[in-house]
């Protein structure tokens, strides 16, 4: 009897935990692996029959031609500017030690978080036609029209993305060069090797690794840039993203604009594959180190000079654009400092775009930010779970089947839930929850990646002492596992309410009226003429740029020192 029962308990310990497991799973195939499917049956054969127009018109149509080329260019150009400022910065935070080192480190990193509408909004604010350096310019030589002029260029386009890139380009090859023996640099100083031959010949060989997996992420950002290229480079410069957004919104196009998107998911998914292969590859191969045993202080007045130039063009490119939107927020139409265009927010005069008051969507994301976090832990949780199980099956496919969102366009994303999600059995297009699902699908690997090194570091005496003891996988993962990860969790849920705070891609096209957010509110005003729009997205774009700033101290305040999220 005793052993039928255990063997009852067994059983049904087993079916529970795969019923748990299965939730994760579901949640990826309704709401990324479906919304896919479905657009690519709609691309394919819209009618039911198969069906290549689409993409026929694509490859035959000069216009689309160039808007896939310019996606390249673009990107190129973006990618090689971010590597090559980035470069020499990294050598600065890898071999040299100076005062706040290590804060500027922490606060680099805030670009990459920040939503992209907030990054156009600063550039707006520093070199926008109303922008402080045009009111500065123009007050100082008493000119009547602003003489700087690069709105709706490209030339801001690419600052933008290297100011959105820098931290990523930084962080990966900084890591990976503190890995590296420094005494092969000592070596080739001896022999003789100075300057750009030292540069030439040792350190870009020794570094081809990290520069091509971060050559690699900054491109794929690039490549798949929408809030800056739609708002600071307008439809002129429309790349594969801006086209889509187009094309399903504007024209109607949905066939065009399916095809786009998988144009789009192919090129990302090959280089989201590649890139994986070399940080796994990198991981390896990587001679765990003290970043204070590699670097020293400057010597002479050459290494304090390149070590000051560095980080000037460093603050200048990151912290000044900020910096500028705060001023600008604060000082902007008035003479002093003035909090109006806040107080504006609870507002809504009549003809405005918006359907609700500025204040309304702050508390929609607000709200949204919340759920998201919540959902995306316990998903995220589970999900850590699994993937740390090696009796599981899935447990080898799990883990990059999570990375896939981040390597899928937030434009294509929401374009597939239009498509999928608005008719029975999942019409979820006039329901709020479809907003929160999608922004748990973009936070959900961020939640991963922070528990998984956490979960994989516990000590496993406690837990083998804790089965010993009688506990169920349940408990034992409640009581035990939970709280040693406490600080891993709190990253994880920061991360996922940051991502869904400034998520804009996807919302634009499931938003309704009643569930606009913040970064929607941001770009319909920064479209809109006059200074009471302009002002407020100022204002907007502040407000978020603290948030963003706050949840940044949060997690390097929690995060596990030695452990990587990604």
């Amino acid at each position: 009897m005793d052993r039928n029962r255990s063997t009852l308990n067994g059983k049904g310990h087993a079916l529970l935990k795969w019923a748990v497991y299965l939730v994760p799973l579901a949640f990826l195939l309704l709401f990324f692996l479906f919304p896919l499917a479905r657009l690519m049956v709609y691309s394919l054969a819209p009618e039911g029959i198969l069906d290549l127009s689409g993409f026929t018109k694509i490859l035959t149509t000069p216009y689309y031609l160039e808007v896939i080329g310019f996606t390249f260019v673009q990107a190129l150009i973006s990618t090689g500017l971010t590597l090559v400022l980035a470069l020499p910065c990294a050598y600065v935070f890898t071999r040299y030690r100076f005062p706040g080192k290590s804060l500027l480190l922490t606060l680099s990193t805030l670009p990459f978080v920040l939503p992209p509408v907030v990054v156009a909004a600063a550039f707006v604010a520093l070199l926008g036609e109303r922008g402080l350096i045009n009111d500065a310019l123009t007050r100082l030589i008493g000119l009547s029209e602003a003489p700087l002029r690069i709105e709706q260029t490209l030339t801001l386009v690419f600052i933008a993305h290297v100011f959105y890139n820098y931290p990523v380009a930084l962080r990966i090859i900084t890591a990976y060069w503190a890995t590296q023996n420094e005494h092969i640099e000592q070596s080739a100083r001896v022999l003789g090797a100075h300057g750009w031959r030292l540069w030439w010949r040792v350190h870009l060989p020794m570094l081809r690794p990290a520069l091509t997996a971060a050559a690699l992420l900054v491109f794929i950002f690039c490549f798949t840039s929408f809030g800056i290229v739609l708002i600071l480079g307008g439809q002129r410069y429309a790349t594969i993203e801006v086209e889509i957004y187009r094309q399903a919104t504007g024209v109607f196009n949905l066939q065009v604009a399916a095809a786009l998107s998988l144009v789009q998911i192919g090129f990302m998914l090959a280089l989201m594959f590649i890139y994986t292969r070399l940080q796994r590859r990198n991981a390896a191969s990587a001679e765990l180190k003290s970043a204070a045993a590699v670097s020293r202080n400057p010597r002479g007045w050459r290494e304090k000079i390149f070590v000051g130039i560095n980080l000037l063009i460093m603050i200048g490119l990151l912290f000044v654009p900020l910096i500028a939107l705060v001023i600008r927020a604060i000082t902007f139409g008035g003479n002093g400092i003035s909090f109006r265009y806040f107080a504006m927010l609870s507002t809504n005069p009549r003809g405005s775009v918006l359907f609700t008051p500025p204040i309304q969507a702050i508390g929609n994301s607000l709200i949204f930010a919340s759920l998201t976090a919540a959902l995306a832990l316990v998903l995220g949780l589970i999900a850590t779970w699994m993937i740390s199980d090696r009796r599981s099956r899935f447990a080898s496919w799990l883990d990059p089947l999570l990375m896939l969102p981040l390597a899928t366009s937030a434009v294509t994303l929401g374009f597939g839930y239009i498509l999928a999600l608005g008719q029975p059995p999942l019409n979820l297009r006039s329901s709020l929850m479809l907003i929160w699902f999608a922004h748990t699908l973009v936070a959900l690997p961020f939640v991963v990646r922070s528990a998984l090194p956490a979960y994989g570091a516990l000590p496993a005496n406690i837990r083998e002492s804790a089965s010993v003891l009688g506990a169920s996988p349940l408990q034992r993962f409640l009581k035990i596992d939970l709280p040693l990860m406490r600080r891993a969790i709190i990253v994880g849920i920061t991360f996922a309410f940051t991502v869904s705070i400034g998520e804009f891609g996807a919302s634009l096209f499931i938003a309704r009226p009643e569930s606009t957010t913040i970064p929607i509110v941001i770009y319909r005003l920064l479209g809109q003429p006059g200074a009471a729009n302009y002002g407020q997205a100022l204002a907007m774009s502040t407000i978020l740029l603290l948030v963003c700033a706050a949840a940044l101290v949060i997690i390097q305040r929690f995060r596990t020192p030695g452990m990587a999220e990604f």
